[in-house]
């Protein structure tokens, strides 16, 4: 649910106004709501109920949670935090359920669209991947084709990550593209994950290594936000 006083809200940015860089603001706010509690779909909605744009900062999964990053990081507002989150969750910033980011893919593409965020899942190392995506009730079936890096590139790759990073865990379901994301923090040579997890029941921080070691998936992408402004 929206908060409506925004005291918490204002606290945060103004101590986000205070850094001196886009990706000082990513690790400040995603480190922010370490601990807090993991949501069950927190968004709601339905293809038959009116959408609105809804937010908390006291709860999340792993996509509202790298929305709430990444909106807090590149705003200095409330009003252009609101703007921000709704142009990062919906094709075009149309606030409607059909409109909205269901599939990570779909996210990519918009925000890629946008400029906020550049896909770095490219060169030899990366492979193709077909889905059929069904498996949100109320779309209409559809195909999509991406690259990913293979979980055993994960040491070339290393070297590659920044601070803020977004990174999208590409499941082995053939109707799902994406299974999982976070945003990646840098600590010296080692790579850190900070993610909502259900399994946990909150937001954790953890080495990005221990969870690909742990999880199944077909891959992994990466993407490096971009302050719109």
């Amino acid at each position: 649910m929206a908060r409506t006083d925004g005291s918490e809200l204002a606290a945060y940015l103004r101590r986000l106004n205070r850094q001196p860089s886009f990706e000082h603001r990513l690790e400040l706010a995603s480190s922010f709501f370490l601990e807090q509690p993991y949501s069950t779909n927190p968004l709601g909605g339905s293809p038959t109920s009116k959408e609105t744009l809804t937010w908390s900062l006291a709860g999340f999964d792993c996509v509202t949670y790298i929305e709430t990053v990444l909106a807090l990081a590149a705003s200095s507002t409330a009003r252009q935090f609101s703007t921000e989150l709704r142009l990062t969750r919906y094709n075009r910033g149309t606030v409607n359920w059909f409109e909205r980011n269901h599939y990570m893919t779909d996210w990519v593409r918009n925000n890629k669209r946008r400029g906020t965020v550049v896909d770095l899942t490219r060169g030899p190392e990366t492979i193709a991947k077909t889905r059929r995506l069904d498996v949100v009730p109320g779309l209409q079936p559809r195909v999509t084709r991406f690259r990913c890096f293979p979980k055993r590139s994960f040491s070339k790759t290393r070297s590659r990550i920044r601070t803020g990073d977004v990174i999208l865990f590409v499941s082995t379901r053939s109707r799902l593209d994406v299974f999982h994301a976070g945003v990646l923090i840098r600590n010296g040579p080692e790579v850190l994950l900070r993610h909502a997890t259900r399994s946990a029941g909150k937001v954790v921080e953890q080495t990005l290594a221990s969870f690909l070691a742990n999880n199944r998936m077909s891959g992994f992408i990466l993407l490096r936000p971009r302050c719109p402004h």
